[in-house]
């Protein structure tokens, strides 16, 4: 490796799990969200959300994510796939960024408890999104566990609003949050995911993993410093139960600067990719790229020059699964037989923070778990 960023991720990924909730199409979601069009002459259709998201469907489940039990579930499946009992597992790190219980990281210890995991592995939680798999990676190469269980989920429809009441008033209309709005976009994209993976260390495994804040330098521009998606209300700043504190604690995307990150960041790490691992796009099976957007997908592709086999995406079908997007499209194309025993993958990922980072990893998988099941309209009625 040449490339001073990149540092050696002596790991393979032996074991998967993810899972989605059911996929509703997007007319669908727009008629239970009931979102007022800025004119206010009426509600958004699907179609124009469409055309403002590019998305067809979204995985949106508040029940099937109800609570911790479908996480732990996940994980359980994860070590099941890498033939793992949880007495071997030394590390866990658990990234998300709507946790079920906010104070203390209860999740994580929580999922500690649940499956067993011994009393001296250190619960690390990381309050991450989309680039949340990279964060945990560049961790992992710091740490000199032999395998580390990583659980990451997002869902976003528990905090957004449900198919029954619609979209929370405070996504809909927000006078106070900054971003109040473009609210609505956050839970027009953002969809409901988790994953879990195992990362072994294994020896002559020479992966990599490279990442960066971008705080002191952003390609030829100043720091870069907005964290992308602004959520204000609930800390000790603007605490539950002051005013405003509500209306603030709902996720706002800057979609200006997120469309600005993520391409020139997710250029960045081609760059890095190319400096530390010539040739790699020839080199690794798969590039799963984070699933930002469809129109954001499709431009770094083009602008990478990815053919499309090479670089597949899910964005248009599920929407942003936020951290578990890389991962289940790993997963389908384990399943598929897209992706064999002792292939190369890469990741490439951005997120807020902002983030972004890259991993190149061999999959060995002991025994291949089924997807989590997606629910359709046809399957669920």
């Amino acid at each position: 490796m040449t490339c001073r960023s990149a540092k050696l991720l002596p790991y393979a990924i032996t074991g998967l799990s993810t899972l989605i909730g059911r996929v509703l199409t997007i007319e669908e979601w727009a008629d239970a969200a009931q979102i007022p069009q800025r004119s206010g002459m009426g509600v958004m259709s699907g179609a124009l959300v469409e055309r403002v998201l590019g998305i067809s469907g979204k995985s949106w489940d508040p029940e099937l994510f109800a609570d911790l039990n479908r996480i732990v579930s996940v994980a359980r499946d994860a070590l099941l796939s890498a033939n793992l009992e949880p007495r071997e597992i030394d590390t866990m790190i658990v990234v998300t960024c709507s946790p079920y219980e906010i104070m203390l990281d209860q999740d994580a210890f929580r999922l500690a408890r649940e499956l067993g995991l011994p009393d001296e592995v250190v619960p690390v939680q990381i309050g991450a999104g989309c680039a949340g798999l990279a964060r945990a990676a560049a961790l992992a190469a710091q740490l000199s566990a032999s395998n580390l269980l990583v659980v990451t989920y997002n869902t976003p429809s528990r905090v957004t609003g449900d198919l029954e009441s619609g979209v929370s008033p405070l996504y809909r209309s927000n006078k106070v949050h900054p971003l109040g709005r473009s609210l609505w976009a956050s839970a027009g994209i953002f969809s409901d995911g988790a994953a879990a993976l195992v990362f072994s260390r294994q020896p002559g495994v020479e992966g990599l993993v490279l990442y960066s804040r971008d705080a002191l330098t952003f390609g030829g521009e100043p720091g870069f410093a907005d964290p992308l998606i602004h959520y204000l209300g609930g800390g000790a700043t603007h605490p539950a139960g002051t005013p405003g504190a509500a209306e603030l604690s709902c996720y706002g995307m800057n979609g200006p600067e997120v469309k600005r990150y993520y391409t020139k960041g997710m250029m960045l790490n081609h760059a890095a990719l190319e400096a530390a691992l010539p040739g790699y796009v020839d080199r690794v099976r798969r590039i799963y790229t984070h699933q930002a957007s469809p129109a954001l997908v499709d431009e770094f592709a083009r602008l990478a020059d990815l053919p499309s086999y090479k670089a597949p995406t899910n964005a248009r079908q599920f929407g942003n699964l936020v951290s578990a997007s890389t991962a289940k499209m790993l997963h389908d194309d384990l399943f598929r037989g897209d992706i064999a025993d002792g292939d190369l993958i890469c990741a490439s990922v951005v997120g807020a923070g902002p983030e972004r980072g890259a991993y190149v990893l061999p999959v060995r998988i002991a025994t291949l778990i089924e997807p989590g099941t997606v629910m359709t309209e046809a399957s669920w009625a």
